[in-house]
């Protein structure tokens, strides 16, 4: 992959990430929702988080001091 493929998939990532965090904290908010959802939800998100990292690493160049 190019930078310019890296950088478009690092923002949908980043903006699902957030789509996930507002979805987690709606559901939180309401009172009744499924346990099992919102861990599956938050298990998402790591991974998400995870893989946002690992391309942020790709892109930006390890500077030795």
């Amino acid at each position: 992959m190019d930078d310019a493929e890296l950088r478009a998939n690092l923002l949908r990532l980043r903006q699902e990430h957030r789509d996930l965090d507002d979805a987690i904290t709606a559901l939180s908010r309401a009172g009744t929702f499924d346990q099992l959802q919102v861990q599956r939800m938050k298990k998402r998100k790591l991974l998400l988080k995870d893989e946002i990292l690992k391309l942020e690493d790709q892109l930006l160049p390890d500077i030795i001091a």
